[in-house]
């Protein structure tokens, strides 16, 4: 009797217990393909004003962002990203080219912020069917389009006592990104993360033609990544 009574109780014991662990190994079959991802770090502008680039003389700023993605496929996904970076002028340039812009009525300085928007797909160099069977480490990159606005505050000398006035401008860029992200858990991944925002204009800080090319953003980002499923809908 007392055998029969502890194989009852180990049964019941088995029998709450299984469903459980049914239901997790269930609920992590189906794959989180959702992501949400924040990003922050150092970047600069290559403007016309924006300094020496070679020489390593110019200015950097800070820059956020914030993305959801959606996982098309076990190599594909697609990525929307909003953000701001923050850019300035900067350098020493020499009095040959200060002539320039003065004749040109080109802007000395400009410093403000630009936000945009944009969307891409995304490919990862270690496919995965499921957010549970992903590499420890592995490595994506793109390339999309999108639009950007950009305010400065612009000035068209040197003078400390002239009044910046504010400019705004509107373009559309391609955004190329590429990553090395490291998985921290079942959900979470931490990534270091390289974007070049390549516009379509030449006058965002109000000088045009003093460089080869026109006017680009650069980013170098650390991006926390976290694997969530939608709330489904009542």
């Amino acid at each position: 009797m007392k055998s029969l009574l502890v194989f009852l109780t180990f049964f019941c014991f088995l029998w709450k217990e299984n469903p459980i662990q049914a239901q997790n190994f269930y609920k992590e079959r189906i794959s989180r393909d959702n992501v949400f991802s924040i990003g922050v770090g150092p970047s600069f502008a290559y403007l016309d004003n924006g300094g020496q680039y070679r020489d390593f003389n110019f200015a950097i700023k800070p820059s956020v962002s914030f993305g959801l993605t959606k996982k098309l496929s076990p190599l594909a996904e697609l990525r929307t990203t909003a953000g701001a970076q923050w850019i300035s002028s900067g350098g020493n340039p020499s009095f040959v080219i200060r002539d320039r812009w003065y004749f040109d009525n080109a802007s000395f300085t400009a410093k403000g912020q630009a936000f945009y928007f944009d969307m891409m797909p995304s490919f990862y160099l270690i496919p995965f069917s499921n957010h549970m069977y992903r590499s420890k480490f592995n490595l994506y990159g793109g390339a999309g389009l999108g639009v950007m606005q950009i305010t400065t505050q612009q000035t068209k000398s040197f003078n400390p006592e002239e009044e910046p006035t504010k400019q705004s401008i509107t373009t559309g860029y391609v955004p190329v990104r590429a990553g090395l992200s490291y998985k921290l858990g079942p959900y979470s991944d931490i990534a270091g993360e390289g974007t070049m925002l390549w516009t379509f204009s030449d006058n965002l800080d109000g000088n045009v033609g003093n460089n080869r090319y026109g006017d680009h953003l650069f980013q170098a980002q650390i991006v926390f990544r976290r694997y969530f499923v939608p709330k489904p809908r009542e």
